[in-house]
């Protein structure tokens, strides 16, 4: 979990959006919520701080994603301003015995698995600053849209600290331990480009068309069926790393039960019917 000083970021857009209050009333004020169909939009907003991570705003998200809205499929999570988020906000950083730094670092544990281990799919927006704890919130998210502004580090190294939000686990995962090693004894700095080749995102948008990317990929997860989601999200990953006999076991437990849904019969029969989309290599069609 980085440090971050203040800054003077504002935030983008014409007008703020309408905010969502009667689905999320605990939410702090440095979260803002609105509707977008079936899509819950969550928006970090401290943008004068380089939306740094505060204690009461891990317990919002923590809160959030423990009872998200129940008109939600999808959930995008974006920032205002120029950057994601610039890790732990610095008013947090006080001096801690090592129980009480071992307490704080459980609380980023809970908020971020309620993230990855949700009952929605979470699609990250990223731009500018996403390092120490903003990198590992991002990496707590399902799919990860970067704007070519966004940049990448884990500086806790450089600061006699260790990282506490749970890099350690998630961020191997995807760019390898060799790679983290690196970004944490020599402090570099990966640009969008080297974060998408690497595999810390899944798509690289055009300048300022982030969120438009992440809504419209909101949308296509939104359209599928409840519990191909739910499998995709809590069956594949159990399934990846498991020993090859138990996913495969797995596997066909998980594609019994879906394929046995109401849904899926009505899916599977207007394919049948040619009322349904076929795949091509430019999309469906």
């Amino acid at each position: 979990m980085s440090i971050s000083t203040p800054d003077t970021d504002r935030s983008y857009g014409d007008e703020p959006p309408t905010p969502v209050h009667a689905d999320a009333p605990g939410l702090p004020e440095s979260l803002r919520l609105r509707r977008e169909e079936s899509i819950a939009v969550l928006t970090l907003s401290r943008a004068a701080k380089r939306n740094a991570l505060d204690d009461v705003t891990i317990a919002g998200l923590e809160s959030f994603f423990a009872t998200p809205p129940s008109w939600a499929a999808v959930v995008v999570l974006d920032a205002e301003g120029e950057h994601f988020s610039a890790g732990l906000d610095l008013n947090e950083l006080t001096e801690r015995d090592s129980w009480a730094g071992l307490e704080h670092s459980l609380g980023w544990h809970r908020a971020f698995q309620k993230i990855e281990s949700g009952r929605l799919p979470v699609v990250s927006v990223l731009k500018g600053a996403v390092i120490g704890g903003g990198l590992e919130l991002a990496a707590a998210t399902h799919l990860r849209v970067a704007e070519p502004s966004a940049y990448y580090a884990l500086p806790e190294g450089q600061r006699g600290l260790f990282v506490g939000g749970g890099a350690s686990v998630r961020v191997p995962r995807l760019i390898g331990v060799h790679r983290m090693m690196d970004l944490m004894l020599t402090g570099r700095v990966l640009d969008a480009r080297e974060g998408q080749d690497l595999g810390l995102t899944h798509y690289l948008a055009e300048p300022g068309q982030g969120l438009d990317l992440a809504l419209d990929l909101a949308r296509r997860i939104a359209g599928n069926a409840p519990a191909t989601n739910f499998a995709v999200l809590h069956a594949l990953p159990l399934i990846a790393e498991a020993a090859p006999a138990q996913g495969y076991l797995m596997e066909s437990l998980m594609a019994a039960v879906a394929s046995s849904s109401e849904e899926a019969k009505r899916r599977m029969q207007a394919f049948l019917d040619g009322r349904a989309a076929k795949v091509s290599h430019g999309g469906a069609e």
